[in-house]
């Protein structure tokens, strides 16, 4: 089997909310995870789904062990994409809002809400991260990148029907030039972990997808 080739579907959500939350001590707000589940189930959303969230979380329990504070990172992972939408550039500052209203309610300490709050605005994979726990979180998020070619192709398919409203040919602009930046970093993964399984298979990957995505007149 592929490295990263992660069954989909498989989680008990409600289940993995829970215990999360027992790890950190704590009880969440009522209902928080069950509207938290749903945002991840909106219609408009083709990658960004629950199968996305479910291989993160996967992806977070192989990295436990390098982890500075594993639970904050998989709180960060739940709240990461809980706003989403094509049409605006604030869903990681709104999901990030999300994830400190409910650490609040559920009386989590302040310095605690900043790392996880600091990690969820890293993944607008815009800076270099500020901690281990922040490395590890953005490339458990790019982690698809490498994935096996059969799941790749239907990721960037699904990245397609999610701007389904952008003209294709502004599409294919705008995705050849995401593709090239990824290609043109010298490291695509910050942590050894993730760079010594994904790095390879990723860059084959994100040819294929440059390759195939052939400007438009």
């Amino acid at each position: 089997m592929h490295p990263s080739a992660i069954p989909a579907a498989t989680l008990d959500l409600p289940e993995r909310w829970r215990l999360l939350w027992s790890r950190l001590g704590l009880a969440p707000p009522a209902d928080a995870g069950t509207a938290l589940i749903q945002a991840w189930r909106e219609p408009h959303r083709r990658y960004h789904t629950v199968e996305h969230l479910e291989e993160c979380l996967k992806a977070c329990d192989d990295i436990e062990t390098l982890a500075e504070r594993p639970g904050e990172i998989e709180l960060a992972i739940w709240y990461h994409d809980a706003v989403y939408s094509t049409a605006s550039d604030s869903n990681e500052l709104k999901s990030a809002y999300l994830a400190e209203r409910t650490m609040t309610a559920a009386g989590c300490d302040h310095e605690a809400i900043g790392r996880v709050r600091s990690m969820i605005l890293a993944t607008r994979h815009h800076a270099q991260p500020q901690s281990t726990d922040e490395a590890l979180l953005l490339d458990i998020d790019l982690a698809i990148l490498g994935s096996a070619p059969a799941r790749f192709d239907r990721y960037d398919a699904d990245i397609r029907e999610e701007y389904h409203a952008v003209p294709f040919s502004k599409y294919v602009a705008g995705r050849r030039q995401v593709l090239r930046a990824f290609l043109e970093k010298p490291r695509l993964y910050f942590t050894g972990h993730f760079h010594d399984r994904l790095d390879q298979p990723a860059r084959i990957n994100l040819s294929r997808a440059l390759k195939r995505l052939r400007p438009t007149r």
